[in-house]
């Protein structure tokens, strides 16, 4: 599993200011459709990103509770949700201020929700679940939090649809199966909408989301995750700093013939409002 120190979240972060992430993060606020008033829980919220977006979206008669496990993950999205300071009077032009939900930092985890019963409205979860090894159980808890009638919304990467042109296609797929070892399931989304259903959700409904990279820039998530992963493999699967530093210049050094794809699957799901009836038996 990936661990977060200060740097690791800082790169982290990197990762998610790129404009392939920022398009991520717009289309799953408009898969999920948040209303102003609305109470929403973002499960493993990272640095913050998604959390101050959803802020704005249910307005100040909202909340957004931010849970996340990672104590340096938790200071980044602490900085980045504040409210923001009143405008100097110094200022040449006065801007109104955007008017937000209040953001609550919590520790936490997918499996152990600091939250009551039927709290929120809301509850998204990206690129959360394919950490977890109780799947089932972190989605009971979800549902536990909802209100009857709530929707939860979870991406997650299915990581064989990963397709990353290199000069040695041999050393980039051991270096790629070396980062599966950083999941519990790193093909989750193939097995999702059915435990869903299990977990007593009804509703389910599944969207793709493909990032594409075609040339080479800096400010892409390939690019970005190259040093992320190489960082993770080195020592494993006999991968050596030498391996990593001579892939990281193959892929990076590709300029118009680099390509990178990647598909990530959103499912959105419904607590229902009345309890689903027992199964016979």
């Amino acid at each position: 599993m990936l661990q977060f120190d200060e740097a690791g979240a800082r790169r982290l972060e990197a990762v998610y200011t790129t404009p392939d992430v920022v398009g991520q993060r717009r289309e799953v606020r408009r898969i999920l459709g948040l209303r102003p008033g609305e109470h929403v829980v973002d499960v493993g919220a990272g640095p913050g990103l998604l959390a101050a977006e959803m802020a704005a979206e249910v307005g100040p008669a909202g909340r957004v509770h931010a849970v996340e496990p990672s104590e340096s993950m938790r200071a980044l999205a602490a900085a980045r949700t504040r409210a923001p300071a009143a405008t100097p009077e110094t200022a040449p032009v006065e801007i109104a201020p955007v008017e937000i939900a209040p953001v609550e930092i919590m520790a936490g985890s997918a499996d152990a929700l600091p939250l009551p019963d039927a709290s929120v409205d809301a509850a998204v979860s990206t690129q959360v679940l394919e950490y977890v090894a109780d799947v089932p159980g972190a989605l009971a808890e979800v549902r536990r939090v909802l209100r009857p009638g709530g929707r939860l919304l979870v991406l997650d990467t299915d990581w064989d649809s990963i397709v990353w042109h290199s000069r040695d296609a041999a050393r980039t797929a051991r270096i790629l199966a070396a980062w599966d070892e950083h999941l519990a399931d790193p093909h989750l989304p193939r097995t999702l909408a059915p435990t869903l259903r299990a977990a007593g959700f009804t509703q389910v409904r599944t969207h793709v989301l493909p990032l594409l990279n075609v040339g080479y820039d800096p400010n892409t998530f390939s690019a970005m995750n190259a040093s992320t992963i190489g960082a993770f493999v080195t020592g494993r699967a006999g991968i050596d700093d030498a391996d990593v530093r001579d892939w990281i210049d193959d892929v990076t050094s590709l300029g118009d013939a680099a390509f990178f794809s990647l598909n990530r699957y959103v499912f959105l799901a419904s607590k229902p409002v009345r309890p689903l009836p027992a199964s016979p038996g």
